[in-house]
Parts: C-alpha cells; structure tokens; sequence
C-alpha cells in the first residue's frame, strides 16, 4: 500500500462521518444556508436592488428574488467586468467560468473565493466516499487522467477566465499532482484531436489505475489506443480501477465502454456545473446522486411543467417529491440569484437526498404537443438495446420531421451504431412502444395517426464528431444536445 492510499483511508472516513452530519437532515441546512447566503449579500448592489434587509423567510425569498438565466442576469457581470466590486457576491470573483449559452452567446459565470471550495472539495469527497465504502484506494498510488478544457486562462475585466474543467485544474490537490496526467503543457493543446494524440503517447506506457471524463470522449480516447495496440484497455491499463464521469447519461454508452476495456470496472457520476458542484454519486450499491446541501448553494425546484408559466411554483428542498421532474434553481455564494441552470432533475430518495438528471428544461420535442423529454429517449434506448443486446450505441440524437415527403409525420432519430442491433426494425418498435408507455401524449399521437411511429437513421461512423468538429466544439467537456425542437443539428448530421 502506497503512502497515498494508506493516508486517505482516515480522511475518507473523516468526510464521511462529517458528510452524515448534514446528508439527513438537508432542509435544515438548506434553510441555514439560505439564511447566511441573504445575509452576507444585503450590501451587495444585488443585495440592495432586492432589499434583501427585509428577507426573514422563504416566502420573503421568493417575493425578493425572481427566477433568472444568464441574460437577466447579464447587467450585474457586465458591471463586474467593468471592474466594480460587491456587485452579486462581496469582492470580486476570483474567477469567471467560460461556457456557451445556447441563446446567450459566451457566458461568464462568477466564481468566489467562498464558492472555489464546492468546486475542488465536492470531487475530492466523492472519492473519499468511494474508498470510505468499497476499502478500495490503490488507485490513488498510480497515474490519474482527467480529460478536459485547457488550464490556460485569458481575463474578462480584470478576472482570470477559462472553462470550468480549466480553472479545477489549477486546484489539484500537491499529493496527486506527482500523479496526474496529460502534463500541463499537452492539456493546453487546444485542438482537441491533435491533444488526444499526445495524450495518448503520454499515458499509454503507464500504470493507469483512473480515468475520468465525458463518456464519448472517453470512448474516443480507447479507440485511439485500441487501434494503436490492437489490445482491449484492460490489457494496455492492466491497473485501471475506477472510471469517473458526469456531464451526459451513461447507459447508452455502457456497453461500448466495458467492452472497450475488456472487463466490468467501479465507475462513480459527478454532476459538477460551471454554476456549482451539484450532487455526486456516494455509493455504489445505492440509486441516484447525492444532493450537496451543504456547500454553499440554496437550491430551489419548479415543476417542469410550469416552469415556462408566468408565475410558476417553486420549492424549496423539503417541498420536492420523490419521482417528479423538476428545473433545478440555484442560488450560491458566487452571486447567482434565482438562476436556471437549465437541468432537470427527480428525486428518488429524501433520505438522504437523492437524485437523477433527467435532461435540459429547453432540450425536447413538442413539436406536436407530445412534449418528449430526455429522460424518456434514454429509458426508451435502453430498453431496446436489453432486449438486443449486441447492440451498441456510439451517440444519437432525435429530431422532429414536421413536414415529410410522404405520409404523416414522425419523430427521427439519428444513431450512429458502433454495432447495430440484428434486426433494426425490432428494434425501432421497441423503442417506440417503450416511449409510448413512457410518455401518454406520444402514445396518443400515433394510436391517433397524427404521428407514425418513430424513424431511425443509420448514421455513418464518426458521425458525431464530424459534426461536434464542424461546430469548433470537439472535445473537452461538450456535449451533443439528445432532443431539439427543431431540426438544425438532424440536417446537419444527415448531410454529412
């Protein structure tokens, strides 16, 4: 046992322990948080346009605060870019995180020298509880990767800006930077494919024991070696134990991944935001991530179904229940107000708290009021690919096709197989009779012909990262949209 390993094992169980000081009771924390997080901003120039002095309760909150995105928000960073303090949170960020908008443009979301900490210690702990729960800490004696943005930072004002995954980077714990992988001079390679290369001549040589990313980069970066070594991973990696991943569902790309590396290993899901470091997976044997009541963010919840009404319900945490979608709200000690991260998210425990990210707010179909949401593709997927079991799925996406050539219309989906199912039409009506019990309005529209059932495109290989590498968007921490409402990513895929 390596110094490293025998070290973490008193501070997996010291989080632990000080973990179930709050994981039980969550809306008491919750409360205080929210309590604390008023009370240190009342000078703020957000603080004072919102009078938060007279906020005592939830209800006060709720009055004071409207529910935001980035462009309601834009004016307050747009003062703090010009360089004014104590504009949403006391001081200045000490960072802004960099991340597209879908109609926003380029964001830049605050981070404090109060907030860095739910960054860096949330990805930390969830390690710690992994080897708190399964004894299993060797791996921190090998080599790490972590497949992400670039560490190099421009400024916005006077503030140091870059991704998320950058800024983390700089944040790497002294004991694991001996250890970590790509060097620092390969992970500022911006050109995503050209850095796969160097990471790969930098890792394949090496006792590899965990590696952590978005899935399909992942999956990328196991092909690469596998068509360098003609070996499956475990061979080239003979020490790897732990997979880490967060940003997209893993079901659809499960099975490609275990069979890539040649044997089922421990994997853990994060669910980190430029925004906040939301939940994570705390054990292996339990369902769902836990919610991180107790880092800094107040979180609210409104039903997804009026979340585009004028005046919608919101929740505070131990309002929600179990089994209901809900647009997750946050409201953090960086300054972030009300603010709609975009994500879906149900809750399958309350005690503790735990939860599943069921898609985006805006990422759907309902295109003829069906309302589709991506929760209900992913189940409807899965549930296809059990009942064929060879298949396996590289990425997809679903579109609808409002206006055929011919006959009624019909959603699309776009897949690119790395081994398609044996009988491809089997396997179209299993998704689709699965997404009917999923979603009623979807079943009455086709048991109704105003939609036929569902259609897939075949798509070639490289399908997807040809497309991500047209948009600039290859690599990293982007992610290809499951659902559109429209049909710009499905032409262009098709086209190509």
């Amino acid at each position: 046992m390596g110094f490293r390993s025998f070290l973490s094992k008193p501070l997996a169980k010291y989080i632990f322990n000080s973990q179930q000081n709050w994981m039980y009771n969550a809306p008491a924390a919750q409360n205080q948080w929210r309590t604390k997080l008023v009370s240190t901003a009342a000078s703020t120039a957000f603080g004072r346009d919102h009078f938060f002095k007279d906020v005592a309760s939830y209800e006060d909150f709720k009055q004071a605060v409207p529910i935001r995105d980035y462009e309601d928000l834009k004016g307050y960073i747009q003062q703090i870019i010009d360089g004014q303090e104590n504009i949403l949170w006391p001081g200045k960020p000490i960072y802004f995180a960099k991340t597209s908008g879908t109609t926003s443009g380029t964001k830049y979301i605050p981070i404090s020298k109060d907030s860095i900490s739910n960054h860096i210690n949330s990805a930390r702990d969830a390690l710690l509880n992994y080897i708190h729960e399964t004894g299993k800490g060797a791996f921190l004696d090998n080599k790490l990767i972590f497949l992400s943005g670039s560490p190099v930072l421009d400024t916005k004002g006077s503030v140091p800006t870059g991704r998320l995954s950058g800024i983390s980077n700089h944040h790497v714990p002294a004991y694991l930077r001996t250890n970590q992988l790509p060097s620092y001079q390969t992970n500022c390679i911006e050109e995503w494919e050209e850095k796969l290369e160097r990471i790969i001549d930098e890792t394949i040589s090496k006792p590899m024991s965990l590696i952590s990313g978005i899935p399909p980069w992942v999956q990328m970066y196991f092909d690469r070696i596998i068509a360098r070594t003609g070996k499956p991973i475990k061979d080239v990696f003979p020490e790897f134990q732990l997979f880490v991943y967060g940003g997209v569902n893993f079901e659809p790309y499960r099975a490609k991944l275990y069979e890539s590396i040649g044997k089922k290993i421990d994997s853990i899901e994060m669910y980190p935001a430029s925004e906040g470091f939301i939940a994570y997976q705390d054990s292996q044997y339990a369902e769902g991530l836990l919610l991180l009541a107790d880092t800094g963010i107040f979180y609210e919840f409104i039903p997804t179904e009026e979340f585009f009404n004028e005046k919608p319900t919101r929740l505070s945490l131990e309002e929600v229940e179990v089994g209901k979608n809900y647009a997750l709200i946050i409201n953090n000690n960086a300054g972030l107000w009300g603010y709609s991260i975009g994500d879906t998210v149900k809750f399958v425990s309350k005690d503790p708290y735990r939860l599943l990210v069921t898609g985006r707010i805006k990422h759907f179909i309902s295109a003829f009021g069906e309302h589709v949401i991506g929760e209900e593709v992913e189940k409807a997927l899965k549930y296809a690919m059990e009942r064929q079991p060879e298949t396996e799925v590289v990425e997809f996406t679903v579109a609808p096709m409002v206006t055929p050539s011919e006959g009624l219309p019909y959603h699309e989906w776009l897949i690119e197989f790395a081994t398609p199912p044996n009988d491809i039409e089997r396997f179209s009506l299993d998704i689709d009779h699965r997404l009917a019990e999923l979603n009623v309005y979807y079943d009455d529209l086709v048991s109704g012909s105003i939609l036929r059932p569902l259609k897939i495109t075949t798509l070639a290989k490289n399908a997807f990262i040809d497309y991500m590498r047209s948009q600039g968007k290859l690599g990293g921490q982007n992610k290809v949209p499951r659902l559109a409402n429209d049909r710009k990513i499905a032409d262009s895929l098709s086209i190509s």
